[in-house]
């Protein structure tokens, strides 16, 4: 039984247990106290231990992600993403719920508000940090977290994958106002993406130490799921890589920019040829789906592109119907 006593002007309730430290907690109400400890006991009779809440209780969800930001971000490949991700959640009232407190209702009222200034992908991608953190914290880091909030609450629906691809002599349009512009490893950039279907970091991480031009193959260490990969190169795709080696000799990388600067450049470039509703990214969908037009199989496609599961590489595949009228005969 607890025991339940008056200690300096405040109800305190202290519940023992035989081989755990004992748990007590000072409250204004004898019927707080008595609330505490009964869902205390409750919990030693299910689980056989009482729990200590005591650094749930004084850790608010901010602290933890600041902890796993400095901790946990870094060993991943999307660490500027997240830690992106989490500044923008620390901003939120949520952030100074305290993790003993933190329920689903707070979950679903922090989507909700969410919602009304950024898209649902983003909130999917906030919601599964917050999860792991509470998971990590539960597991690794000793905090007494009876459930994850976060796995109770429903996910906003996601629009689906973009479909756009490049219409008739849009191709043409684009390089052709690549030679208007200022950038001038744009135009190459664009011609690579193309005939490889490889991600923008990729493309920019990509060194010559890695391209074999005699064989026409580009290694990659290391891709966006962790793992490496061989890119083959088509003819177009190499003769377009000598021409830059011939021209930058003396750089390591391919492609030496950054990502903001290719963003800037193909805003300006996508204004220039008149295509505002084209993003970078088309160009890798544009890439995979001509892979699956040229009559290659889904096992030799996903080597090329890095996909590990169908169901992401159906995303990014979108075949025209009147390509394949000759095929069915």
């Amino acid at each position: 039984m607890a025991t339940i006593r008056k200690l300096r002007g405040r109800w305190q309730a202290q519940v023992r247990r035989r081989g755990v430290p004992p748990r007590a907690k000072s409250f204004d109400k004898r019927a707080d106290a008595e609330r505490w400890a009964r869902d205390l006991e409750a919990e030693a009779d299910r689980s056989g231990w009482v729990a200590d809440t005591r650094a749930a209780e004084k850790t608010t969800l901010g602290e933890l992600l600041t902890r796993y930001c400095a901790e946990v971000t870094p060993t991943k490949r999307g660490a500027v993403s997240e830690k992106s991700r989490i500044n923008s959640i620390l901003r939120c009232p949520i952030a100074h719920r305290t993790l003993a407190k933190l329920t689903s209702s707070d979950v679903a009222t922090y989507r909700d508000e969410r919602l009304k200034t950024v898209a649902p992908a983003t909130i999917v991608r906030e919601l599964n940090t917050i999860s792991h953190a509470l998971e990590i914290a539960s597991r690794e880091w000793g905090l007494w977290i009876p459930r994850n909030p976060v796995k109770l609450v429903r996910r906003p629906p996601v629009p689906r994958g973009r479909t756009r691809r490049l219409k008739k002599g849009e191709e043409q349009r684009l390089l052709d106002a690549c030679d208007r512009g200022r950038t001038p490893l744009l135009k190459p950039l664009i011609i690579i993406a193309i005939e490889t279907g490889m991600r923008r970091g990729e493309l920019l991480d990509l060194r010559w130490e890695h391209v074999d031009l005699k064989l026409g193959v580009a290694h990659l260490p290391l891709t966006k799921n962790g793992d490496s990969r061989d890119v083959p190169l088509s003819r177009c795709a190499v003769r377009t890589l000598q021409e830059l080696r011939t021209a930058g000799a003396k750089q390591e990388r391919v492609f030496p920019m950054t990502g903001n600067s290719v963003r800037l450049a193909f805003e300006h470039l996508r204004v220039r040829a008149g295509m505002s509703d084209f993003h970078f990214h088309d160009l890798r969908h544009e890439a995979i789906s001509r892979l699956f037009e040229k009559g290659l199989n889904i096992a030799e496609v996903s080597a090329i592109s890095g996909h590990r599961e169908l169901k992401m590489l159906q995303r990014y595949t979108h075949l025209r119907a009147v390509d394949l009228v000759a095929r069915l005969g």
